[in-house]
């Protein structure tokens, strides 16, 4: 079992910035591969970014790309996602993500995921 937890959620202004962190505890001796999802009401969890075991991959969803960057540093068992130029389609919950089953690629669906984070709300004002 792996418990995540998300920070660095809050209130910007357009075209600021917020990093969120995703800490990991549990069974974190196995690697996983990590992603990022959102959510707004009424509407499905969404693909934000993904980032292999070794961190030496990425993935970014088309919306993103270009403003919001993934890294993680294993030592601390953390997974991060910086936002800049904040937009206020970006508001919604954010929430980590991990996979235990090893690919070759980032996977994109929810459902691919076995464990969760219970989320940060990002706010993004105009």
């Amino acid at each position: 079992q792996v418990q995540l937890v998300e920070s660095g959620g809050g209130l910007v202004q357009a075209g600021g910035s917020l990093r969120l962190s995703c800490a990991a505890s549990g069974r974190t001796d196995s690697s996983y591969g990590m992603g990022w999802f959102r959510q707004v009401p009424g509407k499905e969890r969404e693909f934000v970014g993904g980032i292999s075991r070794s961190g030496g991959s990425t993935y970014y969803a088309d919306s993103v790309k270009g403003r919001f960057t993934i890294s993680r540093d294993n030592a601390k068992n953390t997974v991060y996602l910086q936002m800049n130029s904040l937009k206020p389609e970006d508001t919604a919950v954010y929430y980590c993500a991990a996979r235990s089953l090893w690919s070759n690629t980032i996977r994109l669906s929810p459902g691919e995921y076995d464990y969760w984070g219970q989320g940060t709300q990002v706010t993004v004002s105009s």
